[in-house]
């Protein structure tokens, strides 16, 4: 229950009269404006001004506390300095902690509170254009729940720095749901027939992600200009690490697949800047690669079906352009050499979640 004004009942909400004695006697009113906590913003000694400047700044919007404010400077002046795509996904992770946590304060929220989130975050209704329901949501979404805690404890650390809070980051040492890393393995069998079914540009981007172990967005960015000194220099756009991929082989001097395919395409007579053209000599862009990719997945797909090997069907099905990736660091005889291919700074990494094939073995006898 608040309590009632005992003092300055007449005058409006958050507005505040300071009094003090002067020394002849006299009685100095200062009015105040109650901006939140121990903030209090001078209105002036008149009342008339002082309620006008009163009302200018009832009509603003209230400034955000606690969580809320470390959300909205984490939106303003963090969020945007991110990649492309890591800002659309922060954005909408984002959002949604914003609408669980925007009234709470740093004080009051406990790991337990974060515990309880992590174990009840359910999937939301998702749209189609046309406003049908594609997905009624409401299931149990785990892996969500680990990336927006994971921001959460991101967004609190930076709260710290900013000297929003000195609480400590309940984050900390909690448990995350188990994740089980993708482990689909494209064989060559299921390679080749998706690879022909797909026109030049499409076999073209997949040589290139093949030979060259980087991700799609990287792929379709490479340009002529990148190829210097014998070596495809490849800055990666996660996480911005420099790479040099040798075209020729420095022990045997024999060029590699992937110099033998930089240099068929630069051979051609419609060339750009970018490697990776269509067939009318435009860029390919990622959603030209995704399409191209998609189509031949599926003629491949139906064609396996036709011919009753409904087996090879359901692993052409779960080829995505994203296995690629991890198709070449499983094919690279050494995890040391895939390592460095990929860019990983730690081997776990290429060995946990890239390498989708068992390390070779001698049997017993």
């Amino acid at each position: 229950m608040i309590r009632p004004r005992t003092k300055g009942a007449h005058l409006p909400p958050r507005m505040l009269a300071r009094r003090r004695k002067r020394a002849d006697g006299s009685e100095w009113v200062g009015y105040y404006y109650n901006a939140g906590g121990r903030k209090e913003i001078p209105l002036g000694t008149d009342l008339v001004e002082a309620k006008r400047k009163w009302a200018e700044l009832e009509g603003q919007p209230q400034a955000p506390t606690g969580l809320a404010a470390a959300f909205a400077k984490y939106r303003r002046d963090v969020l945007p300095k991110k990649a492309p795509k890591t800002q659309i996904l922060n954005d909408a992770e984002l959002s949604t902690l914003e609408a669980y946590f925007a009234r709470a304060t740093f004080k009051s929220v406990k790991t337990k509170h974060l515990a309880d989130y992590r174990d009840k975050r359910k999937t939301k209704k998702r749209l189609r254009k046309d406003g049908t329901v594609r997905d009624p949501g409401g299931k149990p979404a785990p892996i969500a729940a680990n990336r927006e805690l994971a921001l959460l404890s991101t967004i609190w650390n930076y709260a710290r720095e900013w000297g929003l809070t000195d609480e400590p980051n309940p984050c900390r040492g909690m448990h995350k749901n188990p994740e089980q890393p993708r482990d689909n393995y494209v064989d060559d069998e299921v390679w080749k027939a998706v690879y022909g079914k797909g026109e030049r540009d499409l076999r073209d981007a997949m040589d290139m992600a093949y030979l060259c172990g980087q991700r799609p967005d990287d792929v379709v960015n490479i340009t002529q200009r990148q190829v210097v000194n014998d070596a495809l220099l490849v800055r990666q756009g996660k996480t911005k690490k420099y790479l040099r991929i040798m075209l020729t082989d420095e022990d045997t001097g024999v060029r590699t697949q992937l110099g033998k395919l930089i240099d068929d395409i630069t051979s051609r007579p419609v060339t750009g800047m970018r490697l990776l053209l269509n067939m009318r000599g435009q860029p390919l862009s990622r959603l030209m690669l995704r399409n191209r990719f998609e189509a031949a997945r599926r003629a491949a797909r139906l064609e396996a079906e036709a011919a009753k090997d409904f087996d090879l069907a359901e692993r052409i099905g779960k080829f995505q352009i994203r296995d690629i990736r991890p198709k070449a660091a499983s094919e690279i005889e050494s995890i040391e050499q895939a390592q460095k291919l990929l860019g990983h700074t730690k081997e776990e990494i290429t060995k946990q979640v890239y390498r989708r094939v068992g390390e070779k073995a001698k049997p017993t006898r």
